[in-house]
């Protein structure tokens, strides 16, 4: 009794091979092939390009936030004094810091007195938002303390204020000018509050890689500030840092049992959920729409398998009066289509990976044939295109991709398998 061959044996990889390979005078359908391989490679690329693109975004976008800013802050909920002035300003921050940073998680708790001012210098003025803020604590924020770009020693904090480079940029300072501060909320006088001006030497300029950020931010010495915006002993709120962001919900209720009665509190996450959501869901989107993109690019193996079954089918049948099996002739066209989906993924995942490290010098040839101004800061907050490559993404782009291509070759390989012989050989 004759030994039936296992499942894709290997003359039903050399007859697939010879198939794909044939030319088209020999009732091959080459040029489909290519067309098919090329589809899926670009759709692939187009996948892989565009979650790259966006992990990336999203983790420069979370990174400067938790880089440049508290991971939670605590403030006071507003009360009135014996005199009828309300006031939000923590009086006990001392003990209120020490409190807070005793939680367990709690990396770093320091006061801060906050307030938006005008700068000018050189006859030019830019809205500012100040940060008062003891050094030590100033040289624990990552994105300030060691940017990418700083000018200036952060040792000579103390002798003046440290502005973002868009500041900087803005009114036309550099190390070592003067620039003048004026809040309208200065010296009450018999008839009425006068606006405060003072001049600071610029010792720190630094560049935190969020645009909103470097165009509205100047650190002061945290006793200038007091001092300054009329704080003098009190604080406005507690800047928290913690060990691991995303879980800082966790935290809260410890916080906040931690600050007491009055405390309130409101985590990065709170002011930047919205954005990440609509993150998330533009994610969600793009790959479903960019998963329908390989669906199109895969349907082409359809066409090309299809008219292969239709020009090789004196083969098939010749192939079924031989002793082939319907199985067998499934597999080999199935052989046919999933060659040509796995050579487009690999092809596709090649060059999405390319262009996710390459991705700088890519953009500045897009950038320079452009004639520039491709990437506006102003209105992306980031200074350049990022990307991430991430193994998941890369392994749910060949997931979606080869498992398209694989079940969308089953129904032209079956309707070759169940071809009738004798209707096959009819007419040759």
């Amino acid at each position: 009794m004759a030994q039936t061959p296992p499942p894709f044996a290997p003359f039903e990889w050399m007859i697939a091979w010879r198939y794909l390979r044939a030319r088209r005078a020999e009732g091959g359908v080459s040029v489909m092939t290519w067309i098919s391989l090329i589809g899926i490679t670009l759709a692939v690329f187009a996948l892989i390009a565009t979650l790259a693109v966006r992990s990336g975004f999203r983790a420069e976008f979370v990174d400067t936030i938790l880089g440049s800013n508290a991971h939670v802050t605590v403030y006071y909920t507003q009360q009135t004094d014996e005199f009828g002035r309300s006031s939000r300003t923590i009086a006990d921050y001392e003990t209120l810091a020490q409190a807070v940073g005793s939680v367990p998680g709690v990396t770093r708790a320091a006061p801060l007195v906050k307030g938006q001012v005008m700068a000018t210098a050189n006859s030019r003025n830019a809205g500012v938002e100040v940060f008062g803020i003891a050094l030590e604590d100033l040289a624990t924020i990552p994105r300030i303390a060691d940017p990418d770009n700083a000018r200036g020693e952060l040792t000579r904090f103390s002798e003046g204020i440290a502005i973002g480079s868009g500041v900087a940029r803005e009114i036309g300072v550099t190390l070592g000018d003067k620039v003048k501060l004026i809040s309208p909320d200065g010296v009450k006088t018999a008839f009425g509050t006068s606006p405060r001006v003072k001049a600071y030497e610029v010792v720190y300029i630094f560049t935190a890689g969020r645009y909103d950020i470097d165009r509205t931010r100047v650190y002061m010495p945290f006793g200038e500030a007091q001092l300054y915006f009329n704080r003098e002993g009190v604080a406005d709120e507690i800047e928290v840092m913690v060990a691991d962001p995303d879980r800082v919900e966790e935290m809260t209720l410890p916080i906040v049992q931690a600050g007491g009665q009055r405390a309130l509190v409101w985590t990065w996450q709170d002011a930047s959920g919205g954005f990440l959501r609509a993150l998330e869901i533009e994610d969600n989107v793009m790959f479903i729409i960019l998963s329908i993109l390989v669906l199109i690019a895969a349907m082409n193996i359809v066409s090309g398998l299809i008219m292969l079954v239709k020009n090789k089918g004196r083969d098939i049948g010749i192939l079924r009066t031989m002793g082939l099996t319907e199985g067998a002739v499934l597999r080999v066209f199935f052989i046919c289509g999933a060659f040509t989906g796995i050579l487009g993924t690999v092809a596709g995942v090649i060059l999405g990976c390319l262009f996710a490290l390459y991705i700088d010098p890519i953009f500045s040839f897009v950038n320079y044939v452009a004639g520039g101004g491709v990437w506006d800061p102003a209105v992306r907050g980031i200074y350049e295109l990022p990307a991430q490559l991430r193994l998941p993404d890369v392994l749910s782009a060949i997931a979606l991709s080869l498992g398209l291509s694989f079940i969308v070759t089953i129904f032209p390989a079956r309707r070759a398998a169940r071809m009738n012989p004798v209707e096959a050989l009819r007419y040759e």
